[in-house]
Order: structure tokens, then C-alpha cells, then sequence
């Protein structure tokens, strides 16, 4: 009987320890995958019937690593071409995870002093660990281990490190039963060790979240203001409209002045009315009614700025982009090279050329102007002088749009002058 017990409960360990490695491996759960795992399952069930029948249980559990583990990796490997480091990692964690229905069958042992009561006990726990790893942990395991290799190495270190020292202490030898204290003390050490680690490397990915979540909050609030930028803009041409629905008003006193015979009175009128309306009305650069509108903003500017803003647009009314997107490209084009060319000192070098046209589908987007100083660049980017927070991020938000169509982007120096172009195909736009 006690024969009987002790091959049943070798079989429910090659079973558990082989799914949770080929679990951990993450392959797939197909007909075809299932067929061949249930003859590997038979397959080394045999062979370790015939070893135990041949050169008994401790000679058979001091192969293990060769006649299960080794052809389980080698399994994983060349039948479902999983990598190396995965399949490795994920047998050693299968080995690490049968210690708990293990600990539980020995804790039932010793409560109720019963050798049965321990293979029941072991028996039940080993199919609640399975189902728990494979409902809750397997997922998260496979996504870990397949981030990087570096990944992979770190977490199958622990494994390994128990792998080894399991085998050392307690089935070659029985260093650990004797109360030796370095193998009493390994544990503990590995335990530390690893924490710490964990520890450091948490610390460093928190870190980069942080960073990459103030980015994403930063790009977001740039997209944000170049729609109240475009909003705003529109608003002023709904103003114009406005404003020459009321210009009967204007003519009927100019009218009452020219009967009153007030030449000064009719010349401030009208002054102050052309300005008004100048002021408000977009000119008109191209077909295309955001863009006039965003270009009108930035000529203001540049014109406030001491700027010469010399502009060459060819566009249709209809762009194969959205609005925001739009305002978003052309506003942090053109505010970075005003921004630059205003502060140079020399006069006749305050001078931003703005191009932008449609060809064969795609939105070409280019400026030049001259900079004072050096552009450091941070691989194909030019890096912000300014340290301020928020500086910065107009080349960034500009690139995220550009990417997100699968376009191109390049930032050049050449004899002073700093060229931006960017490409956009059209086709791939929302």
C-alpha cells in the first residue's frame, strides 16, 4: 500500500511540476499542445517508474534534474520554441512553487501524526496552489519574464539559488538536516539579498513611471492648449463676423458727419474702424480656415516680437488631419522659432521662413531660423536650454503627433540657421 501511495504521489508531482513549468512558459492551451503534453506526461512517468524500479528512490530522486527537469526544458524548447531563459526560469519556479503543498503536508503530519493524513493534505494542496497560480500569478509571470532577458535573469534567480541549494543540502547530502548553521543561514541570506534588490529596482521603475506619467501629463496639456489656442481663434473670426454685421452702424455715423460737414470727425472713425476690423480678420494664407487663423495669431506675435515672419503655404481647405493636431504642429513650430530668432540682437537676422505645402499625400512642414548660442542635441532631438519645467515638451507633443501618423521628423544646424521639417502622410491620418 505504502508503495502504491508513494508512486501515485510521484505521478500528481511530475504532473503538477511539469504544467506549472509549461504554464510559466506560457504555452498555449490548443488540442494539439495538450496531446503532446499528455504523452510527455507518460513518457517521463515511465521512466521514472523504471528508475525507481531499477536503482530504487534515492538514486531516482538524485537524477531527477536529468531524467524530468532537463527533458522538460528540452521539451519547451524544441517542440514549442519557447527561449531558453524562459523555459529555465519557469522549471526552477515549478520547482520553488511544489515546497507549499510539501510544507502543508508536513504541517498536517505533525498535527495530526499521520502519514495518511500528509498525502491528503499534500494532494489537496498541491491542486489549490495550481489553480491559484494559474487563475492569479501565470499571467503576470509570462510578462515578466518576456519584458527582457534581464527580467527573466532576476526573477529566476531566486529559483535557481533554492534549486541549488535544495539539491545540495538535502538530496546529495543531508547538510541541512544535520543543523549545520551556513545552511541553516543561506535562506535567510538569499531572502535579504533579494529583497533588496527588489527594493532598488522598484524604486528605479517607480522613478521612470513618475517621469513618463509627467510627460504624458505634459504632452496632454500642450494638446489641451493649442485646442483653447484654435478655440479662441475661431472666436475672434466669429467676432469679425460679427463686427461687419454692425458696420451699417459705422456708415450711418459716418454719414451724420459728412451731413455736419466734420472731415476730422469721419477720418478717426474710419481709422479706428479699419483697425479694428484688421485686428480681427484673418488673412488669408491658404484655403485651408485653421490654418489662416493660426498663422494670423503668429504673425501678431512675431510682429510683437520684432520678428519677420515670411510665409509660404499651399494648402486646400480640407486636410486629412484634425484641427487640433494641426493647431497643436504648426503653434510649437512657430513659437520655438520666433522664440529663438527674437533674441538675437542683430536685426536683419530676426527672420523666421515658415513653409508648408501637400505632396503626393503627404503634409510637409519645415522652418528655418537663425539661433544664437550652440543647439545641444540628444541624439536626432535638440535638448531644451531652458531648465525650467515644461520646457521642452513642444518638440516632444510635435513628435508624438508625427509618430502617431507614421511620419518623419528631422532637426538640423546648418551655417546658424535651425531647420525643422516634418512629415506627414495624410493616408494614415483619423
Amino acid at each position: 500500500m505504502h508503495t502504491v501511495i508513494v508512486l501515485f504521489r510521484s505521478g500528481i508531482v511530475l504532473i503538477f511540476g511539469v504544467s506549472v513549468s509549461l504554464l510559466f512558459s506560457g504555452i498555449k492551451h490548443t488540442r494539439k499542445n495538450m496531446q503532446a503534453i499528455s504523452l510527455f506526461y507518460l513518457m517521463m512517468f515511465i521512466i521514472q517508474t523504471v528508475s525507481w524500479w531499477l536503482f530504487g528512490l534515492q538514486t531516482t530522486m538524485k537524477l531527477y534534474p536529468f531524467i524530468t527537469h532537463l527533458p522538460t526544458v528540452l521539451f519547451s524548447v524544441l517542440y514549442f520554441k519557447r527561449p531558453w531563459s524562459i523555459t529555465i526560469s519557469s522549471v526552477l519556479t515549478a520547482y520553488l512553487c511544489c515546497q507549499i503543498p510539501k510544507w502543508i503536508g508536513s504541517v498536517s503530519a505533525a498535527i495530526f501524526g499521520d502519514r495518511f493524513t500528509e498525502h491528503i493534505a499534500y494532494f489537496f494542496a498541491m491542486i489549490t496552489v495550481f489553480y491559484l497560480l494559474k487563475k492569479y500569478i501565470a499571467d503576470s509571470v509570462i510578462q515578466l519574464m518576456e519584458r527582457s532577458l534581464r527580467s527573466c535573469l532576476l526573477f529566476g534567480a531566486v529559483p535557481l539559488l533554492y534549486y541549488l541549494f535544495d539539491y545540495a543540502t538535502t538530496v546529495y547530502t543531508e547538510i541541512l538536516y544535520t543543523g549545520a548553521r551556513e545552511a541553516v543561514q543561506f535562506t535567510p541570506s538569499v531572502i535579504c539579498t533579494f529583497y533588496l534588490i527588489f527594493v532598488l529596482l522598484y524604486y528605479n521603475e517607480s522613478q521612470k513611471q513618475t517621469i513618463a506619467q509627467r510627460e504624458r501629463d505634459m504632452l496632454a496639456a500642450q494638446f489641451k492648449n493649442a485646442q483653447i489656442e484654435l478655440n479662441a481663434l475661431r472666436q475672434m473670426q466669429n467676432n469679425t463676423v460679427i463686427y461687419r454685421h454692425d458696420m451699417r452702424h459705422h456708415l450711418s455715423l459716418i454719414g451724420s458727419f459728412a451731413a455736419d460737414g466734420d472731415l476730422e470727425k469721419i477720418k478717426e472713425c474710419l481709422s479706428s474702424t479699419e483697425a479694428a476690423i484688421d485686428a480681427m480678420t484673418p488673412v488669408k494664407y491658404c484655403e485651408n480656415e485653421t490654418v489662416n487663423l493660426i498663422l494670423s495669431s503668429f504673425v501678431n506675435k512675431a510682429k510683437k516680437a520684432n520678428v519677420n515672419l515670411h510665409t509660404n503655404v499651399k494648402l486646400s481647405e480640407n486636410l486629412k488631419i484634425n484641427d487640433t493636431e494641426l493647431c497643436s504642429l504648426l503653434s510649437n513650430a512657430l513659437e520655438n522659432a520666433i522664440t529663438a530668432a527674437g533674441i538675437l540682437e542683430e536685426e536683419g537676422l530676426r527672420k523666421v521662413y515658415f513653409h508648408t505645402v501637400i505632396n503626393d499625400d503627404k503634409l510637409v512642414i519645415s522652418t528655418e531660423n537663425a539661433y544664437v548660442g550652440e543647439i545641444e542635441m540628444d541624439g536626432d532631438l535638440p535638448k531644451s536650454s531652458k531648465k525650467e519645467a515644461g520646457h521642452g515638451f513642444g518638440i516632444r507633443s510635435m513628435i508624438d503627433i508625427v509618430e502617431r501618423h507614421g511620419g518623419l521628423y528631422s532637426f538640423e544646424t546648418e551655417g546658424g540657421i535651425f531647420i525643422l521639417r516634418l512629415m506627414l502622410p495624410l493616408s494614415n491620418a483619423d
